[in-house]
């Protein structure tokens, strides 16, 4: 079995949700606004020199922005705090 497609699949075993795909500055705005709601989140490299289709992790988003960039990028998995522990809003 491929091991992107087992990835993903170990992924979803776990309560993971993909999201998206972010770089800097975006990528921390993003992990910190989703920590807030109450998600842990998981950030997986894109990985490099493959054909698209091949990334079940990147959905079907087209990775030409991403090459030779690659590391630049992350996919932005989350899932619902295990504590269910989403913080209450200071405005009521």
């Amino acid at each position: 079995m491929d091991t992107r497609l087992s990835r993903l699949e170990d992924l979803k075993r776990e309560g993971w949700t993909r999201q998206f795909v972010a770089g800097e500055p975006r990528l921390s705005e993003a992990v910190e606004l989703y920590k807030e709601t109450g998600y842990d989140v998981h950030l997986e490299p894109i990985p490099s020199g493959v054909n698209p289709s091949d990334l079940p992790m990147m959905g079907t988003e087209c990775t030409a922005c991403f090459e030779g960039t690659e590391d630049q990028y992350r996919i932005i998995f989350t899932r619902p705090k295990k504590n269910g522990g989403i913080p209450e809003d200071d405005l009521f």
